[in-house]
């Protein structure tokens, strides 16, 4: 099946794990467009360069599969598992991974962008290069991860477990950490302006010490001490 024939296939096909083996097994880079792949087990396999387009991937298994250059385009891959995939150079557009599990996923490089991450599981993950813009990671779990000197553009980390996390340097753009978990982070250098920090306690406000906030900002985190900015 070459990649112009799965273009054309009518959308919501089924499609098992042993065609999917037929495909890596016969012909390069695959498109798969309006295919269902919920459940479907698809750990291991070589998948590097597919494009994955209006597929329905809840909770499919795609654990140790090698998924670099991959592209998934306004899919929806709840609960899904990638735990140890390699997604390096991958690209997540317009989709909802809701609830998704990254752990020790290979991530850099990859781009995340108008996307759902709502409650995904990022622990462990390798970030290096990662590009995230407009993307939802609220309840996400996310420690120890390293943005140092990223561009975090309209993304909403309220409520995330961040513990531990490396935001030195990085850009604000957008931005909500609301709420979030900060204990352990880092945020020397980081320009902070573009973020919001409703729900920060003054008592974590020295988290952000050597970094740039704005006048607003600091007038928010004083007024918890009673104090006002003139």
């Amino acid at each position: 099946m070459s990649s112009s024939e799965s273009e054309n296939m009518p959308t919501n096909q089924m499609i098992d794990r042993a065609e999917i083996k037929k495909l890596v097994d016969a012909e390069g880079p695959i498109t798969l467009r309006g295919y269902n792949l919920e459940d479907l087990n698809l750990s291991r396999l070589d998948l590097s360069g597919w494009r994955f387009e209006r597929c329905r991937l809840a909770r499919a298994n795609f654990n140790g599969a090698n998924l670099e250059d991959v592209h998934f385009v306004s899919c929806r891959a709840g609960a899904a598992s990638f735990v140890g995939a390699d997604l390096l150079d991958a690209v997540i557009e317009s989709s909802d991974f809701n609830n998704a599990i990254f752990r020790g996923t290979s991530l850099s490089s990859a781009r995340f962008f108008q996307c759902k991450m709502t409650g995904a599981d990022l622990s462990e993950a390798k970030i290096l290069g990662l590009e995230l813009e407009e993307v939802l990671f609220s309840l996400a779990k996310m420690p120890r991860l390293s943005f140092n000197k990223a561009v975090l553009r309209r993304v909403d980390f309220s409520d995330a477990d961040l513990a531990g996390s490396d935001f030195r340097g990085a850009i604000f753009e957008d931005c909500s950490l609301r709420n979030a978990h900060l204990v352990g982070c880092r945020f020397e250098k980081a320009d902070l302006r573009g973020a919001d920090l409703g729900g920060v306690q003054m008592n974590d406000a020295r988290r952000f010490r050597g970094a740039m906030i704005s006048r607003a900002q600091a007038a928010e985190l004083l007024g918890q001490l009673g104090l006002k900015v003139g």
